[in-house]
This record gives structure tokens, sequence and C-alpha cells, in this order.
């Protein structure tokens, strides 16, 4: 009866977290399609033009650590409501970089809207973790956030592509009615939030003197630094895919891209994010029946194969692709092979997420929620990763710079196949 009831209890907030999803990736997702903007605005080179998603992501890693303290020190609730307001003011410089017409101001939101996607990722990992039970169904609660979150994540591309249409004259400006509704979502959700009982997943510490008798943290753990290295990396790879496959697409031919026209190849980054989606709810369905580690190796794997494909097959071979449309439905359109394995990454990307974070802070008990500043530091890999992609892309070719994706994806598989492993049983937790 009392087991129940709690279900009843929490149903609320898990709805609150699943929001809160949305609202990262929406935010996030529009770093992507302004990659494009800004690169044909300003007539940066691709290394440029992703300083964008740089800045929104580098911000994890001056606020990853302050965002695990925030926790600690005010609570889950107050730290959403923080984290939304300082969201809402980093979209609002986005949209005064375009009445500016300033790159640098650009950059400027970009890095204040990823502070607070920091402290929003800070707040619903863990919470959502915890609300499962841990273990399987925390895994397949995180799951179906991802799902949420793919969502926002699909529409952006498709919607920001279809506003900025010939590439050749688009602005930041272009792009101002995604900026208002994201706007919207932080004011809608600040005030829910406000109004909400959130519950505490784990008590908050007492004293920076009773922290510092603590002779260990997060950091004991082996499988957590593993696997912070592995958040770093993924989250290169989940941007790195779509963010250098749009260049790739929207370039012009004669800088060695497709001259593909940006809303079609909106909806083509659309569809990867949109796969994500797909993928997230079927790991959210199967979570309670796999492991972490068995659906961590066999994505990893599988990515593996997809991106070897997308380097070797010829690239004027073509195929037929169903895409996701900005009209919320499917048409078909004509992609070179290798842009298909490409998007079709998504799939395996979906789940990584929730899978590394479980295991990595499986068996943290009292040290979850530092742990969860911590790894918010290395999710900054989604905006070095690309950046790096972008670089030798630069050099050697936009599917060469697919090698980093590559090599990303190998440490993933080794850290499902052994760098997981709890090897710390004897640090007390409670």
């Amino acid at each position: 009866m009392t087991q129940t009831q709690q279900k009843k209890n929490y149903a609320l907030p898990i709805a609150m977290m699943f929001a809160l999803f949305f609202m990262i990736s929406f935010v996030t997702g529009l770093q992507n399609p302004m990659g494009v903007i800004v690169k044909n605005q300003f007539g940066t080179s691709n290394l440029l033009s992703q300083l964008g998603n740089f800045a929104n992501f580098i911000a994890y890693a001056f606020m990853g650590i302050p965002a695990g303290m925030l926790l600690n020190k005010i609570g889950y609730k107050r730290t959403a409501l923080v984290a939304v307001t300082v969201g809402f003011c980093g979209v609002g410089v986005l949209f005064l970089s375009g009445v500016a017409k300033s790159f640098g101001i650009y950059l400027t939101g970009a890095f204040i809207a990823g502070f607070s996607m920091c402290m929003l990722n800070t707040v619903v990992n863990p919470m959502l973790n915890t609300l499962g039970g841990g273990g399987k169904k925390g895994n397949q609660l995180i799951q179906f956030g991802g799902t949420i979150n793919s969502i926002g994540a699909t529409i952006v591309p498709v919607l920001v592509g279809y506003l900025m249409g010939d590439v050749a004259k688009a602005s930041i400006q272009d792009a101002d009615p995604a900026l208002f509704l994201a706007m919207g979502i932080f004011v809608l959700a600040f005030v829910v939030l406000f109004f909400m009982n959130i519950p505490e997943p784990y008590k908050m510490e007492e004293s920076a003197k009773e922290r510092a008798k603590d002779k260990h943290s997060a950091m004991s753990f082996r499988h957590f630094i593993l696997g912070t290295v592995a958040i770093f990396l993924y989250v290169g790879i989940e941007v790195g895919i779509p963010n250098i496959a749009n260049l790739f697409m929207t370039s012009a031919a004669e800088n060695s891209g497709l001259g593909i026209d940006a809303t079609i190849a909106g909806t083509v980054i659309g569809t990867y994010w949109f796969l994500m989606l797909i993928g997230r709810f079927l790991g959210g369905l199967l979570g309670a029946k796999f492991s972490s580690k068995a659906m961590l190796t066999f994505v990893s794997s599988l990515g593996l194969l997809f991106i070897l494909l997308a380097i070797f097959l010829p690239i004027n071979t073509t195929v037929q692709m169903p895409v996701f449309k900005s009209d919320i439905s499917f048409g078909m359109t004509t992609v070179p092979i290798s842009i298909m394995f490409m998007v079709l990454c998504g799939l395996c990307t979906s789940i990584m997420w929730g899978g590394i974070f479980n295991l990595a802070v499986e068996g943290l008990g009292k040290y979850t929620s530092m742990a969860s500043g911590i790894f918010m530091v290395m999710v900054c890999g989604g905006g070095i990763m690309p950046l790096l992609q972008g670089y030798f892309a630069d050099i050697f070719g936009y599917i060469n710079s697919y090698w980093v994706i590559f090599a990303c994806l190998l440490y993933l598989l080794y850290y499902a196949l052994a760098g997981c492993k709890n090897v710390n049983k004897n640090i007390p937790v409670e």
C-alpha cells in the first residue's frame, strides 16, 4: 500500500523531470543549425562554426562542480529554478546577437545557456535514477527521459532549417521564432516548478567540516573515473556526428561539400535525432530486461560498424531515405549512402547516456549528488570533440573526420566490457 502510494506521489516529479529533459535538448540542439547559419553569415571555417557549440558545452567544465555543490546546498527544486532563470537569460542573449549581428554576443549567449543546461542535467539524471530505484529500473526511467529529450532534439534542426531557407542568405534573426519558443518554455517551466514539490533523493551535507572528515569521494571509485571519460567522449560522438554531417551537406561543392539545400539537410539531421527518440523509447521498454552493460556493449559495436561503412562506402552512391519533415510527417529524400549510415548512428547514441551514467554512479550512494556534478563537467566533450572533428574536417575532409568518432566509440566499447566494473566496493557509501 505504501509502495503504491509512493509511486503515485512520484508521478508528478517524474513528469517534470521529463519536461526538463525536453528543455535541455531543445536549447542545446539550437547550436547545430546555428553553426550552419554563423558559418555563412560570418564566413567562418568548419572549426570556427563549432565555437557556439563549444561555448555551450565548455560551460559544463566551469559549472559542473559548482552545480553539484549547489545541489547539496539548496536542493533539487531551487537548483532547477536557478537553472531555468539562467537559461532564459542565455536564450535572450542569443536573440540579442541577431539584433546586433554580433558573433561575439552569439558565443556569449551560447555560453550562458550552457550554464543552465549543466545545472538542469545535474538535477534530472540523479533524480530519475533515484525515483526509479537505481539499477535496471533507474536505467529504464532515464531512457524514457531520453526519449522526451530526443523530441526536442528532433524538432530543432528541422524547425531552424525551415526558418533559415536559403543558406547563403541565412542570419541569426531567421531563428528568432525558435528562440522565442525556447524562452516561452523556460517561463512555463519556472511557474510549474515553483508551485510543485520535488523530493530530495539524498539528504544535503550538513557542513564543510563534516565533508572534510570523509576520506573518500566519488573520485575514489575507478569505474566512476573511467565513466567520466566515457561520457566526455560520448557527448562528443552524439553532437559531432550530426553537426559535421550538417556542415558536409550544406557546404558548397567547391568547398568539398554536397551542396544540399538547408531545409532538406535539416530534415536529414532531424531524422538522426528522431532515431535517437526511437532508440531511447525502445531502450526504456527494454531497460528492465537488459543490463546497462549489455545495452552499451551492443550499441557501441553497432555504432563502430555504421561509422566504418560511412567512411568506406563511395560518397557518389546514393539511396532513398525516409526523413522527418517540418510538417511532422515523413517523406523520401536522396542522400549519399554514407550520410544514411551517419544518421543511423542515432539508434546507437540514443541509449548511451543513460547506460554510461547508470554504470558510472552504481554503488556510489551518498556520493551520487557530487558525482553528478563531476559528470556534468565532462559533458564539455560535446564542445571539444566536435571542435576537434571540425579541425580534422578542415584538414583531411569531412568523411575522414569521422575517424575521431570511431576512436571514441572504441573507448565506449572498452568501458562497457571492462571499465564499468566496481572494484571499490569496500568504500562505505551510506
